[in-house]
């Protein structure tokens, strides 16, 4: 996890422990904790994933009229937390992202500097509580960044790009390098927005959900191969007949496979 920390001296102590088990590397450069993709939005509840040492918050904690929430797994930076901003108190969720229900019953934002290990699960719980989400506005690492915003035809488009850009348009701001962070990752780390889809760019009609899910996922478990292959538990022989069939998963856009799902077995 890259955790959003203040800059400190060369030589000085944090107050915290910096924990390898959780891959914890702390940010030096707070210009990245200025979040002015999410300042573009309105919005009146907002939760911070992964907040470490405070950085990020305290810039979040000076917005007014906010309702804030504060996710934070690792017990030390929670108490932290508590003792160096007081107005934490009863706002932080002392669990894991992965294991939590919406923490708000209305709309809200997500911000967030993603545990790397489980970046992905992140995004596919976000797609869990998509009714909920305005906007989230996160840092990953860089090839989770860019296969998220990946479009047809690259070569990291794929399951995470599809499912995602299905219900929300993603944004690519900025990349944050190695030598930002203390001690520096092995990684380029990228920041990205996600924003519902609708209005001009509604999500496609698909026959349902889970059947969309389960066609991008058995098309890219053999991407190398034409869809005509991987896909015939899911199609008639007629219907596999079509030359769309002789593409692969990566040259299909998030319509075209909306669209396959309306003739799909059963």
């Amino acid at each position: 996890m890259l955790y959003l920390c203040p800059m400190h001296k060369k030589g000085g102590q944090q107050p915290y422990t910096l924990k390898k088990s959780l891959g914890q590397h702390f940010l030096r450069d707070e210009r990245y904790c200025h979040q002015e993709a999410l300042q573009q939005r309105s919005f009146h509840h907002l939760v911070e994933v992964g907040p470490g040492g405070g950085a990020l918050t305290k810039y979040l904690l000076e917005w007014k009229d906010i309702d804030f929430r504060a996710v934070e797994i690792d017990d030390e930076k929670v108490a932290y937390l508590q003792k160096k901003y007081p107005a934490l108190q009863d706002k932080i969720i002392h669990q894991s992202i992965l294991d939590i229900d919406p923490p708000f019953e209305h709309p809200f934002t997500v911000v967030g500097n993603f545990p790397y290990n489980i970046s992905t699960q992140i995004v596919f719980k976000l797609l869990d509580w998509k009714p909920q989400i305005e906007c989230m506005v996160g840092m990953f690492q860089k090839e989770v960044a860019q296969r998220i915003a990946a479009r047809p035809g690259s070569k990291v488009y794929g399951v995470t790009s599809v499912l995602t850009q299905a219900f929300f348009t993603v944004e690519y701001f900025f990349d944050v390098p190695p030598e930002a962070f203390d001690p520096p990752p092995k990684v380029m780390s990228g920041v990205i927005r996600l924003l519902p889809r609708g209005g001009n760019n509604p999500t496609p009609p698909m026959r349902s959900e889970r059947a969309f899910k389960l066609l991008v996922k058995t098309a890219f478990n053999q991407r190398r191969k034409q869809l005509r292959n991987g896909l015939k538990p899911l199609f008639t022989p007629d219907i596999l007949a079509d030359e769309i069939f002789t593409k692969r998963a990566e040259q299909l856009s998030v319509e075209d496979f909306a669209a396959l799902t309306f003739n799909m077995n059963g």
